[in-house]
């Protein structure tokens, strides 16, 4: 059950299409993200908590319309869980420091990883002056 009193400090201070997404799984529409044409140098960082989530050096033009990373910024940062909402069955990445939901990862990415982090521009903050 959600606590009240952070469910209103999360709405305070998130726009509706940040808590959408990342308080109650949402996903917004391809190609009007933000980031998702992005191309600046620097750290994507969880827009709820700051954590540095993904650098720029491994987004990628994925052609999905979100923005596209071939790995986390380092191990641990993003959890991983089954999502097997709207008739199919994806993983799902959250923020592992304060559980806000970023998009989801799938197998078809570039090299070196393979994957693709697909992630709602929603989800995230950019800072061009961290070093990635």
């Amino acid at each position: 059950m959600t606590d009240p009193s952070k469910d209103a400090a999360w709405r305070e201070r998130l726009s509706p299409e940040q808590y959408a997404v990342t308080r109650e799984g949402a996903t917004e529409r391809a190609f009007t993200g933000v980031y998702w044409d992005h191309h600046g140098e620097g750290m994507y960082r969880c827009v709820c908590c700051g954590e540095p989530l993904f650098t720029s050096e491994d987004k990628f033009e994925s052609g999905s319309g979100w923005p596209s990373f071939t790995q986390p910024h380092v191990d641990g940062v993003v959890a991983e869980h089954t999502d097997s909402s709207h008739g199919m069955v994806r993983i799902e990445v959250r923020c592992q420091s304060c559980d806000a939901h970023l998009g989801h990862v799938f197998p078809d990415g570039p090299n070196p990883t393979g994957l693709r982090y697909c992630i709602n521009s929603a989800a995230l903050d950019f800072d061009e002056h961290a070093p990635s």
